[in-house]
C-alpha cells in the first residue's frame, strides 16, 4: 500500500498569474474593485449632499449637474448610489462574517466528532436554513423594530447554515487521507488537525462560498430595504429607493434604472468573481485548463 502524498499547493505568484488570466475572475475583479471604491470615496466626497432636499430641481433628468437625475426631493441620485453602496457593502460583509465565523466551526466540529453530534447540528442547521432571511428579518423586526443592525442579523443567520454545510462537508472528504490519520497516530487532538489539515484545504471551497454568500447578502439586503425592514432615512439604500421609484416610473423612469443598475452590476461582478476563483483555485479544474 503506497502512502498518500501531502497535498500540494501552488505558488501565490502562480494563483496571481491565473486568476489575472482568467476573464471571468479578472471583469469580476474590476467590477467589484469599482463598486469597492466608489463606496470608499463617498465617505469623503459625493457630488452633492444626500441630505440636501431642493424641491426646486425634483425629478429632473439627466443633465451635466445631475448625471444620473434627480428624485421626488430633489436629492442627486448619482450621490445617493454611492452612498448606499457603501450601506449594502457593510451589511453584506458583516453578515457574511457572522455566517462564517458560527457556521465554520460548527461545520468543522461536526465533522470532526461525528455521531450524534453531527447528527444535532446539521438538524439544527435545517431548521435554520428553513427560514429565510426576509422572514427571519420580519419576525427580528417586529421585535426590535426595523433597523440596518437588524437586518445584519437576519441575513447573518441564515448565512450559518450556508458555511456549516459547506465546511462539513469539505472536512468530511478530508478526514479519511492518510496524512490525517498519520496525524491522529501523532497523538494531535482533533482541534489541533482541524486547525493545521482540515481549515488551510478547504480555505479554497470557503473563499468561494463567501464571495458566492456575499452577493446574495447584497440581494436580501435591497430587499429588506425595499420593505422597510433595512437601513432606515436618512441613509440612503438601493432597495428604498427602487421602493420610493416605483410610483413613479411613468415620470422618471431614471429614479429606478440608476439604483437597479447598481444592484444589477454589483452582484454580476461579485457572481463572476466567484466563479473565476472557483476555476483558478480548484485543482481539478486547473488540471482541465
Amino acid at each position: 500500500m503506497t502512502a498518500e502524498p501531502l497535498p500540494t499547493r501552488p505558488s501565490e505568484t502562480t494563483l496571481l498569474r491565473a486568476a489575472f488570466a482568467n476573464r471571468s475572475f479578472l471583469i469580476g475583479f474590476l467590477i467589484t474593485a469599482a463598486i469597492a471604491a466608489m463606496a470608499v470615496l463617498s465617505f469623503f466626497w459625493t457630488p452633492y449632499d444626500v441630505t440636501n432636499l431642493v424641491v426646486a430641481d425634483r425629478m429632473k433628468g439627466l443633465s451635466a449637474q445631475h448625471p444620473f437625475g434627480t428624485d421626488h426631493f430633489g436629492r442627486d441620485i448619482l450621490s445617493m448610489i454611492m452612498v448606499g453602496s457603501r450601506n449594502s457593502i457593510a451589511v453584506a460583509v458583516v453578515a457574511v462574517g457572522i455566517g462564517m465565523g458560527i457556521g465554520v466551526p460548527l461545520g468543522c466540529w461536526a465533522a470532526a466528532r461525528g455521531g450524534i453530534v453531527d447528527e444535532a447540528l446539521m438538524r439544527l442547521n435545517d431548521v435554520v436554513f428553513a427560514f429565510p432571511a426576509l422572514l427571519s428579518a420580519v419576525m427580528i423586526t417586529a421585535i426590535f423594530g426595523p433597523g440596518a443592525v437588524n437586518a445584519i442579523i437576519a441575513i447573518g443567520i441564515f448565512n450559518i447554515p450556508v458555511f456549516a454545510r459547506v465546511a462539513r462537508a469539505g472536512a468530511l472528504a478530508i478526514w479519511p487521507r492518510e496524512y490525517i490519520l498519520a496525524a491522529r497516530a501523532a497523538g494531535k487532538s482533533g482541534t489541533l488537525i482541524t486547525v493545521e489539515h482540515i481549515l488551510p484545504n478547504i480555505a479554497s471551497i470557503l473563499l468561494v462560498q463567501g464571495t458566492i454568500q456575499f452577493a446574495l447578502g447584497i440581494l436580501a439586503e435591497a430587499g429588506l430595504s425595499y420593505l422597510g425592514l433595512g437601513a432606515q432615512p436618512p441613509m440612503p439604500s438601493w432597495g428604498r429607493m427602487l421602493f420610493e421609484a416605483q410610483t413613479r416610473m411613468m415620470v422618471a423612469p431614471h429614479l429606478a434604472i440608476f439604483p437597479g443598475l447598481a444592484i444589477v452590476v454589483t452582484v454580476l461582478g461579485l457572481n463572476l468573481l466567484g466563479d473565476g476563483l472557483r476555476d483558478v483555485l480548484d485543482p481539478k479544474l486547473r488540471r482541465e485548463r
